[in-house]
């Protein structure tokens, strides 16, 4: 009976914490901001806040009817700041953050479904402001994170990104390392990134 009664109680607190991860990924609980509020800009091209990771409302597209992404999403604002800065479309307008990185190709290669040159952490290139870098999935992000680079300097980078979460800044820095010719961003979910 008392192993009964403990195996419910475990997947009651389960549920609970699964439960728990839904909504902080889904509702916006930091009331300083509203969603679809401005918080940042890098070359006049805006950063919105967005609340829960996972909050979406609604596809974004450009009046010629190219798919920017899901409002408020990373994906929407690197691909919106490519389109408004460089008039960027991607051939493949659509997949999840960590999609933008083809891990078939080869460091400097071109990545034909974003029609831009990736680069591999490391790589011989070193990282340039502009540059669109992709970070893997996590437990509580399967679909993984992109951003731009707005800032680098020989021993660091800054990013500026669109929905880090509630809680997170528009603004992260992270540190950059020259090992053996090659230039590593230091950060383990980082894949790569991308350049026009």
């Amino acid at each position: 009976m008392k192993i009964k009664r403990s195996y419910y109680i475990i997947i009651i607190c389960i549920a609970f914490c699964f439960s728990g991860i839904w909504a902080f990924k889904k509702f916006n609980f930091n009331t300083a901001y509203t969603i679809g509020q401005p918080l940042d800009s890098l070359n006049g091209v805006k950063v919105y806040y967005n609340g829960g990771v996972d909050n979406v409302s609604e596809r974004t597209l450009t009046k010629d009817n190219y798919n920017l992404g899901l409002k408020y999403q990373c994906v929407e604002f690197v691909k919106r700041y490519y389109y408004e800065r460089f008039h960027h479309k991607m051939p493949d307008s659509y997949g999840h953050a960590k999609d933008f990185y083809d891990d078939e190709l080869s460091d400097g290669a071109k990545n034909q479904k974003r029609d831009l040159i990736q680069y591999h952490n490391p790589s011989k290139s070193k990282p340039k402001v502009e540059d669109l870098i992709v970070l893997s999935g996590t437990i509580f992000n399967r679909f993984g994170h992109v951003a731009i680079i707005s800032k680098v300097t020989d021993n660091e980078i800054e990013i500026i990104q669109q929905n880090p979460g509630p809680f997170g800044k528009s603004r992260e820095t992270y540190l950059l390392k020259k090992e053996i010719g090659n230039w590593k961003i230091d950060n383990d979910r980082i894949l790569g990134w991308l350049r026009k």
